[in-house]
Order: structure tokens, then sequence, then C-alpha cells
């Protein structure tokens, strides 16, 4: 089992870390999880583009994990994809889904009749809304739910990946959440959300301390994530989904080792790790990572 972090970043606009996305293989199975602006694109860089996608997981649905789901749906059909495309989130989905594709049947309908492609499954979407417990299971892997806290959000989760011996878990947008803390406990790689508080800077006219207080509150600071990694005793800390998007590395590692000491991995995108090797690769560079081989 291997993943991708397709886009570390969040609602501000960064050309480096595009929204949040991250990719999941296993044999024959991928998984998109979230689904923020640049997926398609980076979904074609990490070699496994929309058309062969098994399910896309939503977290929750804020703006900045959902806002290229038209996008992805399009591109897979234009990419030959030959079934719809399943969708699974929390409770609002199907709604939020219908939609959007209603919204867009005009342009749809407009591109069938003049494209005139073998397929039109992939313009379709099969919606399942989940709670808490296992959404997934095969054979060789099984994917759970859990409901974490990102409050006034009522349905946000974090998944877990169990497949080959190994354990991945995702955090999704939580405020520090014992729940998760349990899910994740003994996983080989958690990837989670970072708040950095200290480098959200008030700009007038733009930003100001009641707003970042606000914001804080739904998301885990760096001060809280190492404690939810040491708690959990998982084997690696993959940090993610950072606000903002530009920060002191060296003081984030700081902030997170104080608590843990584990190895720590600030994300990028693009960044991948095969748990079953304990590859970690980006670029062009490869290291491998002790603790998971």
């Amino acid at each position: 089992m291997d993943f991708v972090l397709l886009g570390t970043g969040c609602p501000n606009c960064d050309p480096q870390r595009l929204g949040p996305s991250n990719l999941v293989r296993h044999g024959a199975h991928t998984f998109l999880v979230d689904c923020g602006s640049g997926v398609s694109q980076r979904l074609v860089q990490a070699g496994t583009p929309g058309k062969a996608l098994e399910a896309v997981l939503l977290t929750h649905l804020h703006s900045d994990h959902t806002v290229d789901l038209l996008q992805l749906i399009m591109s897979s059909w234009h990419q030959g994809r030959d079934r719809p495309q399943k969708i699974l989130g929390p409770k609002g989905t199907k709604r939020f889904v219908d939609g959007l594709l209603e919204f867009w049947r005009p342009e749809f309908e407009q591109r069938i009749a003049h494209e005139k492609r073998p397929s039109t499954l992939a313009l379709q979407v099969e919606v399942q809304e989940i709670e808490d417990g296992e959404i997934i299971s095969h054979a060789d892997m099984t994917v759970r739910a859990v409901r974490v806290e990102h409050s006034p959000i009522k349905n946000a989760f974090g998944f877990v990946f169990e497949a080959a011996g190994r354990k991945l878990a995702f955090s999704g947008d939580t405020a520090f959440c014992p729940a998760l803390i349990e899910a994740s406990r003994n996983a080989d790689v958690l990837v989670h959300e970072c708040f950095i508080h200290r480098e959200m800077k008030i700009i007038p006219g733009v930003r100001t301390q009641e707003g970042t207080d606000a914001v804080a509150s739904y998301h885990t600071l760096s001060s809280e994530v190492g404690k939810v990694a040491a708690q959990a005793n998982v084997k690696c800390l993959v940090l993610n989904h950072f606000v903002p998007t530009q920060f002191d590395r060296a003081a984030l590692l700081a902030d997170v080792r104080a608590d843990y000491d584990g190895p720590i991995v600030i994300g990028e995108d693009l960044l991948g790790i095969d748990l079953s090797t304990g590859a970690l690769t980006y670029q062009q560079a490869m290291i491998g990572l002790d603790a998971l081989a």
C-alpha cells in the first residue's frame, strides 16, 4: 500500500501547495481522499489519472475539499473512463453532487451530442453517504471512517486504510480528537492536518484576530499534532493541509518534535510513501524510513 500527497494546501491560493487531496493505492485499488483544487492535474502527475479511480472519499463538504469534483468527473470522461464515478462522503453529499450535476447538465448534454464519445457512463455518479465504521471491504483491503471534531461542521470524518498488515490513517480536518487517536492507534503512518497559529499574521481588511482564532478552533495546532501522534503511538507522522501554506519549517519541526520522537515528514505536493518498503519519494529523492521497514 502506498499514498501520494496530491495537494497539501488550504483555501489560500498557492501554486506550490494545491488544494487538499490524497491518493491511496493498493494492488488494483485506487482511492482519492478529498478533491481540492488542481487534483486532476496532480493525479496525472502521480501516474494514476481520474479514469482509474475506484472511489472518491470526501472527509467533509467544505469547498476546499470538494471544489474540483466537477473537473475530476469531466477530465475522467475525456481520459476514457467507462464507468460511473463512485463518491463516498458524509450526509449531504448526494444533495451536493446532484446539485452540481444539475447545474452543469446543459454542458454535459451539449458535449455528449457534439463529441460523440464511445461512452457517457463516466458522467454519471454513484453516491454513498457514510457514517462511523467500515465503509469499504475487500478481501485484501478495508477502509474505515471515523467521525472527527470540526464543529460547526457536523459531519466530518477521517479515514483508516488497512491492507497487507499495514495501517494508514488520515485525520481529515479536525481539532484535537480522541476518537481519531484511538482509530489511528499503532498506525504505520498518520497523515494529519496542521494549523500553524503563529504564522497567521493579522492583515487589515483580510484577516482579523477574531477570525483567525475561530479558524484555529476547529483545526489541530502545530503545538498539538505531536501529542496526537505520540498518544496514538504511530510509527510515522506526515504533516499535511497546512494553514498557512508558507511557514518556517524548522520552527514547525521543533513544535512537533517536542511531543513526538518518531519520524516527522513535513509534506509537500507529490510526496509519496510506500508503506510496504518504507520508501519515501519526492521529486528525484528517495529516502528509506527505518520505522516502516
